[in-house]
């Protein structure tokens, strides 16, 4: 997978502000922990917090429903802000050495923000990762910000959806080493991009199938990292912005 341009990010950003109403977005990332054998002499690193013995699949997707980033091999026992923290997106993005477009104006405002993934609640909060508020601090404002952040987000979920259709020994445990699953889960990321390049199919949000709930793919933790107070500040312009434009 080639590492996109700044030319490839602008495009996405103006689908999913076309298409999602969320501005200044350049893709959704989300991560799922894949259930695995329990590999001999391992100890409790693939142990994860689901009893389950696993790895774990991080990506990030295109509002195309296309992969641009996969990371696989993450261990089970792994918090989400670790797993974040270990991959090579996490590292790229930290020491701002990825090809991301500068800040930006947001749409009939001098407010000017960074561009930024989207994710959920496992991830931590970042100058250049927004994630909902917490429910328990939710008031109407941070409810319409929440809304608009899960529509978007729905792109990355229906990518679970169509990888698991297309792929079911993503369904069960995988029963090889680590390292074999490893590749078996990155060549069904590629092939699913392959077919997309092919069939140019991009699916309606309805045409998707849900990931059955004993899929092998279950969701990470919740995220507790601290965030700093220029990430609060990003997303409470966008709160801002979501509030005056709904």
């Amino acid at each position: 997978m080639p590492i996109p341009t700044i030319s490839d990010f602008e495009t996405v950003a103006r689908r999913f502000e076309e298409v999602w109403k969320f501005p200044n977005c350049i893709d959704a990332i989300d991560g799922k922990h894949c259930k695995i054998k329990c590999p001999a002499l391992s100890g409790s690193m693939y142990f994860n917090y689901k009893k389950i013995f696993s790895i774990v699949l991080q990506r990030v997707a295109d509002d195309h429903y296309k992969f641009l980033f996969v990371d696989v091999g993450g261990f089970g026992k792994q918090s989400d802000g670790g797993t974040f923290k270990a991959s090579d997106l996490g590292k790229l993005l930290e020491r701002k050495e990825l090809n991301v477009p500068g800040e930006k104006c947001l749409p009939r405002s001098d407010v000017k923000v960074p561009h930024v993934f989207i994710a959920d609640e496992a991830y931590p909060l970042r100058e250049y990762l927004m994630k909902p508020f917490s429910q328990k601090t939710v008031g109407e404002a941070e409810d319409v910000y929440n809304t608009r952040l899960s529509s978007a987000r729905k792109t990355i979920e229906c990518e679970f959806g169509i990888l698991y259709a297309k792929w079911r020994i993503l369904s069960g445990c995988i029963e090889t080493s680590p390292e074999s699953a490893d590749q078996q889960i990155k060549a069904a990321c590629i092939l699913r991009n392959i077919i997309i390049d092919i069939d140019g199919w991009s699916p309606s949000v309805s045409d998707i199938p849900p990931v059955p709930a004993e899929a092998n793919l279950q969701p990470l933790g919740r995220s507790r990292n601290s965030a700093s107070n220029r990430a609060k500040e990003v997303r409470n312009c966008f709160k801002a912005y979501f509030v005056n434009n709904v």
